[in-house]
Order: structure tokens, then C-alpha cells, then sequence
């Protein structure tokens, strides 16, 4: 039912430059109730200094992007230089080292910059790193906007620093070498999520909920240790746990608790969470801990090594969202999408700092755990947010190529949706763009799974349902209310007939 979608389509996608450019369309309703609530919008404009409107239109670049660069890092191998979004998240970035690949980073929607080293380059050079560094040396990582390797180290001209530097197999002009004074620590006394007491001495936050528990930092507690929720009441057992080398672990509850798919936010509201794609670089990011509560930033840098006094842990993720004593554990959330569980930082919430985190995807692999999802661990209806009614296969006809509608909300098969690898599947078919074609005004219909872009939708945190294909929205055709309507895929302008949540 589709024309093939070719590699040189994967290169076409856009990133919503014309979405996050065009104002027009009419305001939309509330914010829906898997969006983010209002008082992680309040901690991001805090944070980040940005408008709603602009954090709403970053949040839907980020969700693009986050699956972009993953699909241009293969397509341009050797030549990709890393990936990151630009300062106040309006497009990707992308170093090429080869100018001739620069057109198709364009035809991707992103910006190529050229750039002299790959990131396949760098990294093996920072994998190269001895075992046993100095403790003058705080961190390593690759900056991957200056394409440069960075080390943190209390001072920049020791010999220390230039003997670490000679081991890591690269030009030494490459290595770009910052001044700190305090070393990170691991926070043993602020929480992520929900606060939990380790051995009735240890204070540590839950990262995120698993099936049978939840994931959190290695630091907090050993295997065997047993665990309290904040009211004393006994909660479970670290099953898992390493430290250093690594920063994770995870704990098993008792029958008395119960994990849910959500991240608190410490102001009465909750983050639904509905998958773990990994956010590039200087992408919005928050973090919730028992201390400091949520606090936002941007993601500075993936595969940091932290040299910290037991011992070096490495492939974490540097932020400058702060935190303080007793956040460690707690969870990293990009809009909706899991990112990691507190390790340590340096600094603290009145003064500034960097802070840490040991990615969530290797946790689950390493334990071989499953993620709880809002939508994925189970069909849900997608609703809108304008008039309440559910996207719905027409007489719940699952044949390839039937056109979707809206309909009034009734539970059926008809409007049960999983949302599996990208994919939106009802009654084993996809959520597809009809042909393949990223014209505004395309009708969605169902067809049979075929792996290709134009079965590939993110709902983001702002309420958008996206096609990767098109960079557009989900879009009920005409603003008709009316059950029948068709759907389509429209220019993002933020209006309420663009607006879903699931239920």
C-alpha cells in the first residue's frame, strides 16, 4: 500500500524547521494529561530561561531528534563527528568530517558543521584511558560541539594531567583541560523520585519503576541490602548493584509495593514515562531528587568517565541540572522519555554545579529488566485533547490500507494502541502515512507492518503526535468534532486538534 522509502528518504527527514518556524493555527486547549504538568513547564522556564511556546516546540524537536541522530550516525559512519542540539534547542547539529557529507545532513533537516576528528575517533581515545588516574584528575569526556576531548582536573598543568593526556592515544592539541575544585561525589543524601532508606541508615531516590521494582544507583546500596520506603515501612531488596566501574542497581519490592510508570515532579504533579530513547546532547533534561526537589538543564556530553575517590565509573552522562547530597538514585527524564539514575556532581542548587548520571538503557540490559511505560506495557486509546475522542480503525476493519478516524471513545479494539519500537499497532497493522508521503494533508491510514519511515511516530512530552517521515503532526482534518473525522498529518502549530494523550 506504501511506495518504498528509500536510504535516500532517511535523509530527507526534517527536524520541524518549518514546524518550530510557523506560529499560526489557533491556540490550543489544556494541556493534556500525559503531558508534562505545570509545574515541570515552570521548573524548565526557570531553568532554561524559555517561553512555554518555545519549550513546547523544543520538546517536539527533541523527540525527533533523539531517533534522528542515531539513523545519521549510521548513514554517515566514519565521517560522523557526534551530534547535538543547537543552544535553545531549535535544530540538531551534526559534525561531519568529510565536507561532500554536509548536503546530506542538510537534507536531514539538521545543520552540519564540519568538524576534524569522527566520534568514533575520540571515543576510542578516551576508552584508552589508564584504570588508575590521579585523583587531581576529576572527569573525562568528548565535547562533542568543539570536537574536542575534555578533562576536569584540580590542576590543569600538573604533571599529572600531562601524563594522563600522553595515554590517550590522540594529538595532544585536541585534549582541552577545565580547572575544578571540588571532586564529584556520590549524592548518598537526596533522592530522584520518590525517597527510600537503605540498611535504616542510607538516604538514596528511586530512578524508575521496573517490572517487580525499580533502578537506582549502585552507590546506595549493596546486593542483599534491605530497603524502607520514607514512612519506615519495609519496601524490599538491592538484587543488583556495582560500584565503582559502574553506578546501578536495582532493587526488588516486596508485596506490599507496588512501582508505577511515573516520575514526581515535588509540585503535586507527575511525568508519565513512555520509553528510554536516548536525548542528544543539549537537549532539555530534568532530574527529581528527595533534597532539591526538580531541577532542569541540558545534557552536556554522553560516555563521561567520573574519577571519583573509590574509583572511576564510566559511560555516564554529564548534565548542568544540580543537585545535592541525598538526590542520588533519582531519575533523569527528557520530556517523556527515560534517561538515566543519579550518580553524583559537584556544586550544589545555589551556586551552580554539574551533575551525573549512569544511563538507564545499560541498567535494564546488564539486570535484564523491563522498563514500566505509560502505553507500553499494555494497548492504550490515543485521545484527543480537543474533544475527547479516540483515534479508531473504521468498524474495526484491520486491512491494510483503511483510513483511521475519529470516533467516540468505547473501549473496543478498534481504539487499543500499542506503541511498539516507533510503531503505533491496533489489531496487528501500523499507524502509517498513506503512500508514504510527506505532504501536509496525507490521510493516516492502517497497513501491514513494513519497518519504514512512514510507520514511525513519537508522541512527545508537549501532546504531538509526529511522524518521523513527514516531521508533522497528527492532525483531525478541518477541525471537524465530529465522529468520522479523518485524520491526517498537518505543519505543527501547537492547536488543540493536534493535541493527544493516551488513556
Amino acid at each position: 500500500m506504501h511506495r518504498t522509502v528509500r536510504a535516500s528518504i532517511v535523509l530527507s527527514l526534517a527536524l520541524f524547521v518549518a514546524c518550530v518556524a510557523e506560529e499560526g493555527g489557533p491556540s490550543g486547549s489544556g494541556d493534556p494529561p500525559d503531558a508534562l504538568p505545570e509545574g515541570v513547564i515552570d521548573a524548565l522556564e526557570r531553568d532554561l530561561g524559555q517561553s512555554r511556546p518555545a519549550l513546547e516546540r523544543r520538546l517536539r524537536v527533541e523527540a525527533v531528534a533523539a531517533q534522528l541522530a542515531p539513523v545519521l550516525r549510521d548513514q554517515l559512519a566514519e565521517s560522523f563527528g557526534g551530534a547535538w542540539m543547537n543552544a535553545d534547542g531549535t535544530a540538531l547539529v551534526v559534525g561531519v568530517t568529510d565536507p561532500a557529507r554536509a548536503d546530506l545532513v542538510r537534507l536531514a533537516g539538521a545543520e552540519p558543521q564540519l568538524v576534524r576528528f569522527g566520534l568514533d575517533r575520540l571515543e576510542l581515545a578516551i576508552d584508552a584511558a589508564p584504570a588508575d588516574v590521579h585523583p587531581s584528575i576529576h572527569a573525562w569526556r568528548v565535547d562533542v560541539a568543539r570536537n574536542r576531548i575534555v578533562v576536569t582536573a584540580e590542576e590543569p598543568s600538573s604533571p599529572a594531567v600531562a601524563a594522563f593526556i600522553a595515554e590517550l592515544d590522540i594529538d595532544p592539541a585536541t585534549v582541552v583541560v577545565e580547572r575544578a575544585t571540588e571532586r564529584p561525589r556520590p549524592l548518598y543524601d537526596v533522592r530522584g523520585g520518590d525517597e527510600y532508606i537503605i540498611n535504616s541508615n542510607t538516604l538514596c531516590s528511586v530512578g524508575f519503576a521496573v517490572e517487580r521494582g525499580f533502578v537506582t544507583a549502585g552507590h546506595c546500596g549493596r546486593a542483599g541490602s534491605p530497603t524502607h520506603g520514607s514512612n519506615w515501612v519495609a519496601q524490599g531488596t538491592f538484587r543488583g548493584s556495582t560500584f565503582p566501574g559502574s553506578d546501578h542497581g536495582w532493587v526488588e519490592l516486596n508485596g506490599s509495593w507496588t512501582s508505577l510508570p511515573y516520575v514526581g515532579n515535588h509540585g503535586g504533579g507527575q511525568i508519565a514515562v513512555h520509553g528510554s530513547t536516548v536525548a542528544p546532547v543539549g537537549s532539555s533534561i530534568c532530574r527529581s531528587g528527595r533534597t532539591t526537589g526538580w531541577r532542569c538543564g541540558v545534557i552536556q556530553a554522553h560516555n563521561v568517565t567520573i574519577n571519583y575517590a573509590a574509583g572511576a565509573v564510566y559511560g555516564a552522562t554529564q548534565t548542568n541540572a544540580c543537585a545535592e547530597g541525598g538526590d542520588s538514585g533519582g531519575s533523569f527524564i527528557s520530556g517523556n522519555q527515560a534517561q538515566g539514575v543519579t550518580s553524583g556532581g559537584s556544586g550544589n542548587c545555589s551556586s551552580g554545579g554539574n551533575t551525573f548520571y549512569q544511563p538507564v538503557n545499560p541498567i535494564l540490559s546488564v539486570y535484564g529488566l523491563r522498563l514500566k511505560t505509560v502505553g507500553g506495557s499494555g494497548a492504550k486509546a490515543i485521545v484527543s485533547s480537543w474533544n475527547g475522542k479516540c483515534i479508531d480503525v473504521p468498524s474495526a476493519n484491520f486491512a491494510d490500507g483503511v483510513k483511521l478516524q475519529m470516533w467516540d471513545c468505547n473501549g473496543t479494539a478498534a481504539q487499543q494502541w500499542t506503541f511498539t519500537s516507533g510503531t503505533v499497532r491496533a489489531g496487528g497493522k501500523c499507524m502509517d502515512v498513506a503512500w508514504g508521503n510527506p505532504a501536509s494533508g496525507t490521510e493516516i491510514q492502517l497497513a501491514n507492518c513494513s519497518g519504514n519511515l512512514a510507520q514511525q511516530f513519537v508522541l512527545s512530552a508537549a501532546g504531538d503526535l509526529v511522524s518521523v517521515l513527514a516531521n508533522k503532526c497528527v492532525d483531525i482534518a478541518g477541525w471537524n468534532g465530529n465522529s468520522g473525522a479523518r485524520l491526517i498529518i498537518w505543519d505543527c502549530h501547537g492547536g488543540a486538534n493536534q493535541k493527544w494523550h493516551l488513556r
